[in-house]
């Protein structure tokens, strides 16, 4: 595989890295591992196994009467997006956990697993301390002051304000722990290299009616409801966490790392060390990547609340290899357009391979995956076909989403060389600028995009490499590896 683009090295996700000769050769040898590091390994081998005997806990393509999950291998190399979801949790009917993760760098796949694996496991642990607390918690010893936008949506007329409050408040002390716990864990794993590798994260907890949303990176969730019109719309639960977002800026300069885009891809802001044009990351939060932990990039997740009401029919969560093709309002039709609950995630992600293909036919299309959970009765089906005719993509057209929905059921392969569906994608491509751009709003102001929640950090930008460039300090190499210039271009 070419791994120079432009005369530079750049690392597709961890794949030049494992395929390049010449930089395995630069990479250090393993250590034997000690006695504690086996023993370690071994516990975590044994947990892995519990996990997996659970019934109601889902990591691999799948669905059930309320959820399906669906991931696809991009052309970067590894599938490094993974997700989990887990019916039961915490041993209550009543709360469901979601998860999808997104790694980067040479072991991204490594870490966002590890992180799949764990954080679960790690959140509920620190809930059910946090309610044996429940005294202290009362007293002001937790934080109760959510942010203003969840305050907001928790008020009601029914006075169950301060309940809410509660409820989120404990939840919200719950994450801030747990992922603190797991980034901690990663940086102490006997053998996971999380120096130049990731993931992103974002989760969601339903426990009845109550969300608690988490996100770190900029993988994303969003919801779809029906409004006031009887329309169903899209509404975004979490925001792109990108480096040039003012506030992960100025904290990533205060802490002394840099913040810029590249010539060749001025769209994409990435973090870089004081001292050297590496790793180049194109997020502001991640698990992992310990090189720039010094440097502003953190594992702090933002905890968000929302209450449910008899609108909300479902919530997407995926990772940015869908949302760089497809817009929030797309992947809420393409879900009730799905011919089921079983293959609403599988036709998402089918959607969004088709999608890159056309829209970036020279570039890689990124790994894929998402978590499709149903939050409303199952009239939604019905109610949601009465309103397809309202339901019109700018890119994606009705048609391609039914041959879609058609491949999953029958041939997929048969159906995407069909001549109907490439008269479909014809006239998707021959669309004027008018008709792509017709029904935009206006251009808004940062303040109004991010209180409507409708807002992303970067359109499209992840279609380049999440990890750009291994700092050279970690490559191991020295002056008997070759010259000077083959170890500036591995580098």
């Amino acid at each position: 595989m070419d791994c120079l683009e432009n005369g530079s090295l750049a690392l597709s996700m961890g794949s030049c890295l494992s395929t390049c000769d010449e930089v395995a050769h630069t990479l250090p040898r393993r250590q034997p591992l000690e006695k504690e590091a086996l023993e370690a390994l071994e516990t975590e081998a044994k947990k892995d196994e519990q996990l997996a005997c659970l019934p109601r806990r889902m990591c691999v393509n799948g669905s059930s009467h309320i959820v399906s999950i669906y991931s696809q291998q991009g052309k970067k190399g590894v599938n490094q997006d993974c997700m989990v979801v887990w019916e039961g949790f915490g041993s209550r009917e009543d709360t469901v956990f979601c998860g999808v993760f997104d790694g980067h760098g040479p072991y991204g796949h490594l870490v966002s697993r590890r992180v799949r694996d764990s954080l679960p496991s790690t959140l509920i642990d620190q809930w059910h301390e946090l309610i044996s607390e429940e005294s202290s918690f009362s007293k002001g010893s937790l934080s109760e002051d959510p942010d203003e936008e969840s305050e907001s949506k928790l008020k009601d007329d029914s006075g169950s304000c301060k309940d809410e409050l509660q409820m989120f408040a404990i939840w919200k002390e719950s994450h801030l722990r747990a992922f603190k716990v797991m980034d901690k864990e990663l940086k102490l794993h006997p053998t996971l290299d999380c120096f130049c590798s990731g993931t992103t994260a974002v989760t969601v907890v339903k426990q009845g009616q109550d969300l608690a949303i988490a996100n770190v990176g900029d993988s994303r969730a969003i919801l779809g409801t029906m409004s006031d019109d009887n329309r169903l719309m899209a509404v975004q639960l979490t925001v792109d966490l990108k480096p040039n977002l003012p506030k992960e800026e100025e904290r990533i300069r205060q802490c002394g790392g840099r913040v810029f885009s590249l010539e060749d891809e001025p769209e994409v802001h990435r973090v870089w060390l004081p001292d050297d044009d590496s790793p180049g990351l194109a997020m502001a939060r991640a698990f992992g990547d310990l090189c720039l932990k010094d440097f502003g990039v953190i594992a702090v997740p933002e905890v968000t609340y929302r209450r449910l009401t008899n609108r909300d029919q479902f919530i997407v969560l995926a990772t940015d290899g869908v949302w760089d093709v497809l817009s929030n309002q797309e992947v809420v039709s393409i879900v009730s357009s799905a011919p089921s609950r079983v293959t609403a995630a599988k036709v998402v992600v089918e959607t969004a391979v088709r999608a890159w293909k056309r829209k970036f036919p020279t570039s890689r299309a990124d790994d894929c995956a998402a978590v499709c959970l149903y939050v409303d009765s199952e009239s939604f089906v019905s109610l949601a076909n009465d309103n397809s005719d309202d339901l019109t993509l700018k890119d994606v057209n009705v048609k391609e989403i039914q041959e879609v929905c058609n491949a999953s059921k029958n041939n997929a392969e048969s159906i995407a060389t069909s001549t109907n569906n490439t008269d479909s994608q014809k006239q998707s491509e021959n669309l004027s600028e008018e008709d792509r751009h017709d029904g935009k709003d206006a251009p808004r102001s940062l303040g109004e995009c991010i209180a409507t929640d409708e807002w992303s950090a970067l359109d499209g930008l992840t279609r380049v490499n999440s990890l750009l460039s291994l700092p050279r300090f970690m490559m191991g190499y020295r002056k008997d590896d070759g010259s000077k210039r083959r170890r500036r271009r591995l580098c």
